[in-house]
């Protein structure tokens, strides 16, 4: 398969073996590769922006200097210290930031650097200060010596072909699409059952890992260690490497790694030449490159010299969907109820003692004017905001202020007043994120590719879901393409593939055309004879009256009306809700 092509990496020592300068470059490409992949993990899936990269390598490198040089053991014990010591780091360092917003969680990162280089530094009886650790031992395998840069370039290619391989994993599995969604949009993701907190702080922990194998080899590549190479700097410029080459791709990393590994010695070479003096120009010139690149490629140089070509298609899945429980229960039981709901931003009252109760198999209709507070009331149900008063039963269990990822495995499901949709993902890995918490691989089994079974699965589900409402032909298509309308579509698509029972559309009908919009209603009132639960806001009133067995309107965040569509037509208080006329006395 294409993704094992990377392993011709391993022909490049023999290629270059005449050059034992580029052999020794060779090493150097792979270290920092490695380091620039761990970010292609904390900012090209998971947004998140780290300049502690450097740090990670430190602590791996001076673990494994000391455990050597000081007690004598060998090297691959100083690699399961290294990196147990950095995933603590990791660990502790992710705890206290990865919630951190904005600009606070670089800044964490860069505090936290300068102040493990500052100690690194300073601590001359355990680290040798500036002058470091000398005379680390040579990697071997067995009895086959790894003491030359031509022997050392096939450890530390292999091993990033390895980690390519996993990422490639990670990128098509849930855990990827999972944190593409944080990028994007955490609200929707936590909707299907992502915890934004827990799945950052493994991308977090999973990144530093990356990091310290990478300080690993450094430190026996030159057998010397000292705070120069895990300094701030260091980190600006393997940060530099992945956001040039194009951070949210693998081969763009790869590729901002060899310009600038190569660019980095010939520019300390030059620039003195040209400049008359000694000095750290190389870092000048990074910036400008980096500007430059970002002018005329804001998303790095591998999507600009790919294109829109299409490198390897996937083929539709054709596996067995997810095993899908039908709806059960009693038709007309109550499966959703609010109680006294009531939520207040500053002086302004949202929503004040709202109640009603969905009961299965029934379309409800939440209705009212601009304003009225029929999107918070959405928001209170599914946990995107906690009530001031109040309470929210799911299944007759309370479920009030529990957050949306613990709340949707209860069999909950929600669209969006306006389509969250994520445009980097295709049509079908949008609704494929929806089968998040009905799968269940882990880091460690994605990343060794045993997720592919259920992976196929989860595509499969996606894909009937898609059919079901009409995008089956625009599967393998990115979600970008899609209208408006197409987008909605895709919304309702996750909540089949989602597996919830209880489905709150918001605005639904917003974009469709006469004729979608009479596909949607026959789509939902298929799905309300087989006992799923609709809670529904529009402002089609054609639709909503066409569909609900009930409806529930409201008007200053307060319930007005309730009953039938007839009934709530004719209530004298909704009408003057909508139409300005003034009730009876």
């Amino acid at each position: 398969m294409r993704r094992y092509l990377w392993f011709a990496l391993l022909l490049l020592p023999f290629l270059l073996s005449p050059f034992p300068f580029y052999v020794t470059l060779l090493n150097f490409f792979a270290i920092a590769a490695l380091v620039a992949l761990s970010l292609y993990v904390l900012t090209g899936l998971g947004g998140m922006t780290s300049f502690a990269q450097a740090a990670f390598m430190g602590v791996a490198a001076y673990a494994t200097a000391l455990l050597t040089t000081r007690a004598g053991v060998s090297p691959w014990a100083g690699l399961a210290l290294g990196l147990g010591l950095t995933l603590a780091f990791a660990l502790v360092l992710g705890l206290l930031t990865v919630r951190l917003k904005g600009h606070f969680l670089p800044l964490s990162t860069i505090a936290w650097q300068v102040a493990l280089y500052i100690l690194a530094g300073n601590l001359v009886g355990l680290t040798g200060g500036h002058t470091g650790l000398t005379d680390l031992p040579a990697l071997s395998l067995g009895s086959f010596s790894l003491d030359s840069p031509f022997r050392y370039a096939f450890l530390s290619l292999f091993l990033l072909a390895l980690l390519v391989l996993a990422l490639h994993n990670l990128r098509e599995s849930r855990l990827g699409r999972a944190l593409l969604a944080l990028r994007g949009d955490a609200l929707t993701a936590a909707s299907f059952g992502v915890d934004p907190a827990a799945l950052r702080l493994k991308a977090f922990l999973l990144a530093g890992g990356i990091a310290g194998l990478a300080g690993f080899l450094y430190a026996h590549f030159l057998r010397f260690v000292n705070p120069t190479p895990f300094s701030l700097e260091a980190s600006i410029k393997y940060l530099v490497m992945a956001v040039a080459g194009g951070v949210g791709t693998i081969p763009g990393v790869l590729l901002g790694s060899a310009l600038f590994t190569g660019l980095e010695d010939w520019l300390k070479d030059l620039l003195p030449l040209l400049l008359g003096r000694q000095g750290n120009y190389e870092t000048i010139a990074y910036g400008l490159v980096l500007a430059g690149i970002l002018l005329f490629a804001p998303q790095g140089l591998w999507p600009l010299l790919a294109g829109k070509r299409a490198f390897g298609r996937p083929a539709l899945p054709e596996a067995k969907p997810l095993p899908q429980r039908p709806p059960s229960g009693r038709r007309g039981e109550v499966v959703l109820e609010a109680r006294g709901l009531r939520k207040a931003f500053g002086g302004l009252l949202a929503v004040n003692g709202v109640s009603f109760a969905l009961r299965r198999g029934e379309i409800l209709a939440l209705i009212g004017p601009n304003g009225a507070g029929k999107s918070t009331t959405f928001n209170l149900v599914t946990g995107a905001l906690p009530p001031d008063g109040g309470q929210v039963f799911l299944f007759g269990q309370e479920v009030t202020g529990l957050p949306p990822y613990r709340v949707h495995p209860l069999g909950l499901g929600r669209t969006f007043q306006h389509p969250h949709i994520f445009p980097e993902m295709t049509v079908l890995e949008n609704a494929a994120l929806a089968t998040y918490a009905r799968t269940r691989a882990g880091f460690l089994q994605v990343l060794f590719g045993l997720h592919r079974k259920e992976e196929a699965r989860a595509l499969a589900t996606a894909l009937e879901a898609l059919r079901r409402v009409g995008l089956g032909e625009l599967a393998l298509e990115r979600a970008d393409r899609l209208t408006a309308g197409q987008q909605r579509l895709l919304e309702l698509a996750r909540l089949l593939a989602s597996g919830a029972e209880v489905l709150l559309l918001d605005e639904p009908g917003a974009g469709l055309r006469a004729g979608e919009k009479r596909e949607l209603a026959k789509l939902l009132l298929a799905l309300a004879r087989e006992g799923y639960s609709v809670l529904l806001v529009d402002h089609d009133m054609d639709l909503v009256m066409g569909l609900a067995d009930r409806v529930v309107v409201m008007n200053y965040g307060e319930k007005i009306a309730e009953g039938t569509p007839e009934e709530v037509q004719k209530n004298p208080l909704v009408r003057a809700a909508y139409l300005g006329e003034v009730e009876a006395a």
